[in-house]
């Protein structure tokens, strides 16, 4: 009787492991490939009409004119009339964190307490996510894994998004620490009047004491004031030393000038702002203190009743124009639409931006906010083959179809859940 139960209970076990996962990472490059006749967007904005690519151990080897007289080497793959890019970076996400919403179970991305920056990203990161796997065949290749929740939420990691575990994804471990500045004003619901309205947050201060208070300690720390090992403290010791970032999660403008003001006072030396809603109003204060802009994506509506309909949608545009360095971010929206982001790019260029700037805004651009730009985000020799042919014009979803895509050199799969039910219904309707 037990071996009939142990029987079932590994086939069941089976069928089910059968269902969740995800398809097999590729194996690293054995031999060079050569890309010839796309259109090549090397995402720093330029671009090659008629381009030659070649890559081989996983590096780009050579970049340039189709008609250049140079060897071809190893796997040839035609592309005329198709388009090259460098792999799209997703910033701030929990991808790998979270499965399902309503799952308590398979939601990691918040953990309990309110100041942990100790708390790491990486080490709870599904390299097996449905969720990450649906990012490839758009287009998006690496993300930043970002924790969330409470006043410091924790330390994020780079990772690619075709791997066996977070040790084989991981691209950069530990590159900074999140912080969700106090609101300003908080929503108040008046049940005399039934309605919502904005109202001074009386708690505001006593927030940024709590916050101030935090890292002077953590400094104290680090100049060996503490007798024992303090795993916060310890953790916040790059913020001081330039080898992690702060990312700064905050819209208002007094927010915004307050985050950015006290924590450069704390001696914290990389800072990022994200979100920034009301950034547009303070560019010439944010390029004085050299801060970096992860905007918000542009599909949400405006937060206020007096901000322009299309306030939104033009954000990104209004900060890239006047000389920020910014990258779109999806941290409003559910984490699944991160794979939406060539389509945040693309609803720039309606709003005035030529294509390669928006192009920038999800590969060069992000990948010096991250500081990864040195191996990610254009295509140019020496950089890692982190790159992937489309149909069409990768930004426009109509057009967005990937035939072929790599990751460090390793020709990825882009089949996952969504593409084999495509499949199958499709040949169930195609069969009537």
């Amino acid at each position: 009787m037990k071996n009939i139960l142990y029987t079932i209970t590994v086939a069941l076990l089976t069928i089910s492991l059968k269902g969740i996962a995800q398809q097999t990472p590729a194996a690293a490059q054995k031999e060079a490939i050569t890309i010839e006749g796309a259109v090549a967007h090397l995402g720093n904005g330029e671009v090659i009409e008629n381009s030659l690519v070649m890559f081989e151990g996983g590096k780009i080897t050579f970049v340039g004119d189709a008609k250049t007289r140079i060897a071809r080497k190893g796997r040839r793959i035609d592309a005329k009339g198709k388009h090259l890019y460098p792999g799209f970076i997703t910033t701030c996400a929990s991808l790998g964190l979270i499965e399902v919403d309503a799952v308590r179970a398979s939601n990691d991305k918040d953990e309990i307490g309110n100041i942990i920056p100790h708390v790491r990203s990486l080490i709870a990161y599904n390299a097996e996510s449905k969720v990450v796997e649906s990012m490839r065949p758009n287009g998006v290749l690496l993300g930043q894994i970002s924790p969330k929740g409470g006043t410091i939420s924790g330390t994020s990691s780079i990772v690619q998004f075709d791997a066996w575990n977070w040790e084989d994804a991981v691209v950069k471990t530990d590159d900074g620490i999140h912080l969700n500045w106090p609101k300003s004003f908080r929503r108040e619901y008046s049940s005399a009047r039934r309605d919502r309205r904005h109202v001074p947050n009386k708690d505001y201060q006593n927030k940024i004491v709590e916050i101030v208070h935090f890292f002077n300690n953590a400094t104290a720390y680090g100049n060996g004031a503490a007798p024992s090992v303090n795993p916060a403290f310890e953790a916040s010791q790059g913020l001081f030393q330039g080898t992690q970032k702060l990312y700064v999660y905050a819209d208002s403008e007094k927010e915004i000038v307050d985050a950015i003001t006290h924590t450069k006072n704390l001696g914290i030396k990389k800072v990022v702002l994200v979100g920034g809603y009301h950034a547009y109003k303070l560019t010439d204060f944010l390029k004085q203190h050299q801060i970096p802009v992860l905007v918000r994506a542009p599909h949400n509506l405006p937060v206020s009743e007096d901000d322009d309909y299309d306030l939104p949608f033009r954000l990104p545009k209004l900060l890239a124009e006047a000389g920020l360095l910014v990258a779109i971010q999806n941290i409003d929206a559910k984490n699944f639409q991160n794979r939406n982001l060539p389509f945040y790019a693309g609803q720039l260029v309606q709003q005035g931006l030529s294509k390669e700037k928006a192009l920038q805004l999800i590969t060069e651009n992000p990948a010096k906010i991250l500081g990864i730009d040195k191996n990610y985000g254009t295509l140019e020799v020496g950089k890692s083959a982190t790159l992937f042919i489309s149909e069409g014009d990768a930004l426009d979803m109509r057009t967005n179809q990937l035939s072929n895509a790599f990751i460090d050199g390793r020709d990825i799969s882009l089949e996952t859940h969504q593409t084999e039910l495509w499949k199958r219904y499709m040949g169930k309707y195609n069969g009537k």
